[in-house]
């Protein structure tokens, strides 16, 4: 079971990192832009959906919308020695990507259940110019079971941060809110498919924006 929401110690522990190392990160060596960020309701249930290429996008989409959001993050990374306090910190939750997960699932009903923002990538992997190109219904299940809005987000420029791999590179990145899109109401196939198809234009249409 998911602990109770966003506990004090680890609320003031999620602060410290953010304002300690990311966000400072974000704006100064990434010289982050962000725009939107008035859309993004301050409490409830929400499911954030975005494009994804770099290992950094869970902490700058955590912290460009000014809540703690539940991410789920391959197993393989809980088995590391302080990378796994650092990412359950931020609300990261185990996955099995190579079968379909259902305790991951359950789990993100959970925090939504609960009023956490549970960020999912419409792909469901990264891209290599950070655009969608075949997008997975998984965040309009999720968000049909948990009647909770749909919250796209684009990031532009993060493809490029470890491109060269090793020390991350200092590349200009722009994030992009959008507005909210409200929850399927049922989990029909076809319904599914359209606030998808929604969801993917929508993080399409701000990422051709550019910086």
């Amino acid at each position: 079971m998911v602990k109770s929401r966003e506990p004090f110690a680890s609320l003031l522990l999620y602060h410290t990192l953010k304002w300690s190392i990311i966000s400072p990160m974000l704006h100064s060596y990434f010289r982050g832009k962000i725009y939107g960020a008035e859309n993004v309701p301050p409490q409830g249930p929400l499911v954030i959906v975005s494009n994804h290429a770099s290992n950094f996008d869970p902490p700058i989409v955590s912290n460009c919308v000014c809540r703690p959001v539940a991410y789920m993050a391959k197993e393989e990374l809980f088995k590391v020695p302080l990378l796994n306090k650092a990412i359950a910190l931020y609300g990261a939750y185990p996955v099995n990507r190579g079968s379909a997960d259902r305790q991951a699932i359950r789990s993100a009903l959970e925090f939504l259940e609960q009023g956490w923002a549970v960020g999912l990538f419409l792909e469901g992997t990264r891209t290599p110019d950070g655009r969608i190109n075949d997008p997975k219904r998984g965040a309009a299940l999720i968000a049909a079971k948990a009647k909770a809005p749909l919250l796209p987000v684009s990031l532009w420029g993060t493809q490029e941060i470890e491109k060269q791999g090793g020390f991350p590179r200092s590349v200009p990145v722009t994030i992009r809110i959008g507005t909210v899109i409200e929850a399927p109401t049922s989990s029909n196939k076809e319904e599914l498919e359209l606030i998808t198809q929604n969801c993917a234009t929508a993080i399409n249409e701000l990422h051709s924006l550019g910086r």
